[in-house]
């Protein structure tokens, strides 16, 4: 079932309204540059404005990059570069999502610079080095980044005690071998700020959508354990692209026959083994990079980006209007009900809410396909989801994603 013609108004409506809701402590802002007229806004060097996104145009010069083979390929490349966009508040944290499709021989490179609210601007960090499949580069984000200003931890650019940003722009660079006329296409990219204090408990949401529940597949990550460890360490670990392979299905796509191939008869759901594969970060060694995941998604002509939310009640706005929502959490088990492991952090889909309010999800850590459906209590997974501080097991202050969501629609 396809909700083509009324879904991206609403998101792009719930986008804006994150701004202005919601104390003044708590602030989320996100923004995206995703058509021919906003594209045009920013500075294209060698890069074309195509219909709705951005091309290679006249190559401005050449670059090597390492091959996944060993040694080094050439590649022609061009840029494009936004505007500088405000946040409208002292940001602390930043994530970037974008949308491409990168035929083989191409990538892109997309990267974040910040101006700070003392009207510096920081220099260019690289947000991820990315392709759809894993024949010309190592996808990957980029470690060792850190400097007067800030820190990117894989996905996410953090400000340094007593910085924040006021601005930022983001640069897109694309790739292609030397001798094709090949070129990636982004028809995408943004980024979410947000300023979220440091809290243990957040306050309670009074439910408002009830007895609503969307009818998402199901796909247990515990039943690939051991499967494929070259990404991430097999599939005990693969929450996020098990996750996002869930809603990709829910709005009626998949990947070919061609696409799994390369996957044994005897794996069993063989769609999840091939998002672990398409969403491998290198460097991180793992599959749950925010912004790879929702790229991955968009491969199949979908909408997809990384924003926080700040209540349950946001995610009912979604869930009423048929968009499922993937959340990221970490807690101890005694600190959901039903949930029966611990996480440092883990993704698992949104679907509905209970009669009661309670919180219909779809949770990939479970035994089998249909052991995922679970209800958590709202007021638990309320309060896992969206605080930024917990004690773990060993009584130890550990993070929590602040309200980190996956918005995925036709």
């Amino acid at each position: 079932m396809r909700r083509t013609i009324v879904l991206m108004a609403v998101v792009v409506a719930l986008a804006l309204a994150a701004v202005g809701c919601g104390p003044p402590a708590e602030q989320v802002g996100y923004h995206e540059w995703s058509s021919g007229p906003a594209f045009r806004s920013g500075t294209a060097e060698g890069a074309d404005v195509v219909g709705d996104g951005i091309r290679i145009g006249n190559p401005v010069g050449t670059v090597q990059h390492p091959s996944p083979e060993g040694g080094s390929r050439d590649y022609d490349y061009a840029r494009w570069t936004s505007p500088p966009h405000r946040t409208g508040f002292a940001a602390t944290q930043l994530v970037t999502s974008w949308n491409a499709s990168t035929p083989p021989g191409t990538w892109v490179q997309v990267e974040m610079r910040g101006r700070t609210a003392g009207g510096a601007d920081t220099g260019w960090y690289v947000m991820g080095r990315w392709a759809s499949g894993d024949a010309d580069i190592h996808r990957t984000s980029v470690g060792g980044q850190s400097d007067a200003h800030g820190t990117v931890n894989v996905d996410t650019f953090t400000a340094n005690p007593g910085e924040t940003l006021a601005g930022y722009q983001l640069r897109v660079t694309l790739h292609r071998a030397v001798g094709t006329s090949a070129s990636p296409s982004v028809s995408m990219v943004g980024a979410m700020t947000s300023a979220v204090p440091d809290r243990f408990e957040v306050p309670a949401s009074e439910p408002g959508a009830r007895g609503v529940e969307l009818a998402v597949p199901r796909y247990s990550q515990n039943i690939h354990k051991g499967h494929f460890p070259e990404y991430g360490g097999g599939g005990e670990a693969w929450c996020s692209p098990a996750a996002t392979e869930m809603v990709v299905e829910y709005w009626g796509e998949h990947p070919s026959e061609q696409d799994l191939a390369w996957i044994g008869p005897d794996h069993p759901d063989p769609a999840v083994d091939h998002a672990a594969r398409q969403t491998f970060d290198h460097a991180y060694e793992g599959t749950g990079n925010w912004s790879f995941n929702v790229a991955y998604a968009a491969t199949y002509g979908l909408k997809a980006h990384v924003t926080r939310l700040r209540s349950l009640t946001e995610a009912e706005d979604y869930i009423r209007r048929g968009i499922p929502l993937i959340t990221s959490q970490s807690f101890r088990a005694d600190e959901l009900d039903g949930a029966g492991y611990d996480t440092e952090g883990h993704l698992l889909v949104v679907v509905g809410f209970t009669a009661d309010g309670d919180v219909v999800v779809n949770d990939p850590a479970s035994a089998d396909d249909p052991a995922v459906r679970n209800v958590y209590p709202r007021r638990q997974f309320e309060n896992v989801w969206l605080r930024t501080k917990r004690h773990d097991a060993n009584g130890e202050v550990a993070s929590g994603s602040g309200g980190i969501a996956y918005v995925i629609t036709p």
